[in-house]
Protein backbone atom coordinates (compact mmCIF):
# COMPACT_ATOMS: atom_id res chain seq x y z
CA UNK A 1 0.00 0.00 0.00
CA UNK A 2 1.46 3.77 -0.82
CA UNK A 3 1.32 6.84 1.63
CA UNK A 4 -1.82 8.43 1.03
CA UNK A 5 -0.17 11.71 2.25
CA UNK A 6 -1.81 14.64 2.35
CA UNK A 7 -1.18 17.08 0.38
CA UNK A 8 0.03 20.02 2.11
CA UNK A 9 -1.01 23.58 1.27
CA UNK A 10 2.19 25.55 1.90
CA UNK A 11 1.04 28.88 2.50
CA UNK A 12 -1.64 28.11 4.69
CA UNK A 13 0.99 25.99 6.86
CA UNK A 14 3.35 29.06 6.43
CA UNK A 15 0.37 31.10 7.76
CA UNK A 16 -0.19 28.66 10.42
CA UNK A 17 3.12 28.45 11.72
CA UNK A 18 3.45 32.27 12.18
CA UNK A 19 0.72 32.85 14.51
CA UNK A 20 -2.73 32.48 12.32
CA UNK A 21 -5.13 30.21 14.93
CA UNK A 22 -4.80 26.48 14.44
CA UNK A 23 -7.67 25.17 12.67
CA UNK A 24 -8.37 22.32 15.11
CA UNK A 25 -8.07 21.55 18.79
CA UNK A 26 -7.14 17.69 18.38
CA UNK A 27 -3.83 18.05 19.17
CA UNK A 28 -1.61 20.81 21.05
CA UNK A 29 0.48 23.47 18.88
CA UNK A 30 2.87 23.89 22.19
CA UNK A 31 5.94 24.45 22.32
CA UNK A 32 8.52 22.77 24.68
CA UNK A 33 10.78 25.35 26.52
CA UNK A 34 14.35 24.72 25.08
CA UNK A 35 13.06 23.90 21.54
CA UNK A 36 13.37 26.97 19.52
CA UNK A 37 10.92 26.69 16.86
CA UNK A 38 12.15 28.40 13.87
CA UNK A 39 15.56 27.07 14.16
CA UNK A 40 13.77 23.90 13.80
CA UNK A 41 11.56 24.82 11.17
CA UNK A 42 14.16 26.32 8.87
CA UNK A 43 16.12 23.58 8.98
CA UNK A 44 12.81 21.58 8.24
CA UNK A 45 11.97 23.35 4.69
CA UNK A 46 15.80 23.62 3.62
CA UNK A 47 15.02 19.66 3.50
CA UNK A 48 11.97 19.36 1.96
CA UNK A 49 12.04 17.89 -1.20
CA UNK A 50 15.21 15.90 -0.48
CA UNK A 51 14.83 12.22 -1.91
CA UNK A 52 14.24 9.11 0.02
CA UNK A 53 17.50 6.81 0.11
CA UNK A 54 17.96 4.35 2.90
CA UNK A 55 20.83 4.39 4.61
CA UNK A 56 21.14 8.08 3.50
CA UNK A 57 22.23 11.23 5.74
CA UNK A 58 22.82 14.20 2.59
CA UNK A 59 21.51 16.53 0.52
CA UNK A 60 21.52 13.71 -2.59
CA UNK A 61 19.54 11.76 -0.24
CA UNK A 62 18.55 10.69 3.54
CA UNK A 63 16.07 8.08 5.60
CA UNK A 64 13.88 8.94 7.85
CA UNK A 65 15.70 7.99 11.30
CA UNK A 66 18.46 10.05 8.93
CA UNK A 67 16.61 12.92 8.77
CA UNK A 68 15.23 12.96 12.58
CA UNK A 69 18.98 12.50 13.97
CA UNK A 70 20.15 15.41 11.31
CA UNK A 71 17.44 17.94 12.65
CA UNK A 72 18.32 17.10 16.18
CA UNK A 73 21.90 17.50 15.96
CA UNK A 74 21.81 20.41 13.61
CA UNK A 75 18.55 22.92 14.89
CA UNK A 76 18.08 21.44 18.09
CA UNK A 77 21.84 20.19 19.12
CA UNK A 78 21.15 17.48 20.59
CA UNK A 79 22.29 14.35 19.28
CA UNK A 80 19.95 11.10 18.84
CA UNK A 81 20.75 7.72 18.04
CA UNK A 82 20.75 6.91 14.12
CA UNK A 83 18.05 4.32 13.88
CA UNK A 84 14.23 5.01 14.61
CA UNK A 85 14.65 1.95 16.80
CA UNK A 86 16.82 3.37 19.05
CA UNK A 87 15.15 6.80 18.85
CA UNK A 88 12.11 5.22 20.38
CA UNK A 89 13.60 4.14 23.25
CA UNK A 90 15.13 8.32 23.91
CA UNK A 91 13.51 10.76 25.80
CA UNK A 92 9.47 9.93 27.62
CA UNK A 93 6.76 8.71 26.30
CA UNK A 94 3.80 10.85 25.16
CA UNK A 95 0.42 10.59 24.71
CA UNK A 96 -1.28 11.46 20.93
CA UNK A 97 -3.26 13.61 22.62
CA UNK A 98 -0.34 15.89 23.99
CA UNK A 99 2.14 15.77 20.86
CA UNK A 100 3.95 18.78 21.30
CA UNK A 101 6.23 20.08 18.47
CA UNK A 102 9.53 18.34 18.15
CA UNK A 103 8.35 15.45 19.54
CA UNK A 104 9.18 12.29 17.69
CA UNK A 105 6.60 10.29 16.09
CA UNK A 106 6.54 6.50 15.22
CA UNK A 107 4.99 3.88 13.00
CA UNK A 108 5.06 0.63 11.80
CA UNK A 109 5.36 0.33 8.21
CA UNK A 110 7.19 -2.60 7.76
CA UNK A 111 5.69 -5.36 10.34
CA UNK A 112 8.84 -4.39 12.43
CA UNK A 113 7.62 -1.50 14.85
CA UNK A 114 8.87 0.81 15.43
CA UNK A 115 10.28 1.21 11.35
CA UNK A 116 9.30 4.89 10.46
CA UNK A 117 9.80 7.99 12.58
CA UNK A 118 9.16 11.43 11.83
CA UNK A 119 9.28 14.75 13.85
CA UNK A 120 5.59 16.54 15.15
CA UNK A 121 5.15 19.78 13.67
CA UNK A 122 1.65 20.69 14.92
CA UNK A 123 -2.43 20.38 14.27
CA UNK A 124 -1.95 16.88 12.95
CA UNK A 125 1.00 17.61 10.67
CA UNK A 126 4.59 16.09 10.84
CA UNK A 127 8.17 16.10 8.93
CA UNK A 128 9.67 12.98 7.59
CA UNK A 129 11.52 11.19 4.77
CA UNK A 130 9.09 9.65 2.95
CA UNK A 131 9.86 6.26 0.70
CA UNK A 132 7.69 7.92 -1.72
CA UNK A 133 8.06 11.70 -1.67
CA UNK A 134 11.49 12.27 -0.13
CA UNK A 135 11.12 14.97 2.94
CA UNK A 136 7.83 15.92 3.28
CA UNK A 137 5.28 16.90 5.27
CA UNK A 138 1.96 14.57 6.14
CA UNK A 139 -1.11 14.20 8.24
CA UNK A 140 -0.68 11.57 11.17
CA UNK A 141 -4.63 11.32 9.80
CA UNK A 142 -3.93 10.49 6.77
CA UNK A 143 -5.31 6.80 6.42
CA UNK A 144 -1.76 5.19 5.76
CA UNK A 145 -0.49 7.07 9.02
CA UNK A 146 -3.54 6.80 11.32
CA UNK A 147 -3.11 2.89 10.78
CA UNK A 148 0.58 2.33 11.36
CA UNK A 149 1.27 5.14 14.65
CA UNK A 150 2.82 3.27 17.77
CA UNK A 151 4.17 6.12 19.55
CA UNK A 152 5.91 9.42 20.22
CA UNK A 153 8.91 10.64 22.46
CA UNK A 154 9.29 13.94 23.83
CA UNK A 155 13.36 14.42 24.07
CA UNK A 156 13.44 18.32 24.98
CA UNK A 157 11.25 18.98 28.17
Amino acid sequence: MLEDDRKVDVKALSERLTGRPPSSQKYSNATPPGMDRDRVLLEIVSMLGIPYRLGGNSQSGIDCSGFTSRIYTTAVERPIPRMARAQYGVGSNVAKSDLQFGDLVFFNTTGRSPSHVGIYIEDDLFAHASVSYGVTISSLESTYYRKRYVGARRVVR
